[in-house]
């Protein structure tokens, strides 16, 4: 992906999206682009305990965002009804971007938003972000 919009200067994002062991709960994850992330610390952050934290499988994606395998976006969360829950890193909003990329609902295109364009649309969505800062903690 980087090669094709490295051009635009900014936070690119990647996205995870999360179920519990259990299947109890649904997270979306969302980081900055070439960030690792630790699924055990970010489960016990999240309150699930470690180990308890998996890929969502295609099916759950396609119900609760109403996107495909590998097409995963914050901009899908308008799709959503109330059941998956939004990890955004700090990053996005205290990095001093000037704009926030995402793949609007496919990974064939990606559009950029200000943090503060981006912050009111996912409040708008009726999510409030759980901000976390992967810098210290994963």
């Amino acid at each position: 992906m980087m090669p094709h919009v490295q051009h635009l200067k900014g936070a690119h994002s990647k996205n995870l999206f999360l179920k519990d062991k259990k299947k109890k709960g649904y997270w979306l994850v969302t980081v900055l682009h070439d960030r690792q992330v630790n699924l055990n610390d970010l489960a016990k952050q999240l309150g699930v305990g470690s180990g308890n934290l998996r890929f969502a499988d295609e099916t759950a994606m396609l119900e609760k965002l109403k996107v495909g395998s590998g097409c995963a976006t914050p901009l899908a969360l308008f799709c959503d009804d109330g059941d998956v829950k939004f990890v955004l890193d700090s990053a996005f909003l205290e990095g001093g971007h000037e704009k926030v990329y995402f793949h609007p609902m496919t990974n064939a295109a990606t559009m950029g938003l200000s943090p503060e364009d981006f912050l009111t649309f996912v409040k708008k969505t009726g999510h409030d972000p759980i901000i976390l800062n992967f810098d210290k903690n994963n």
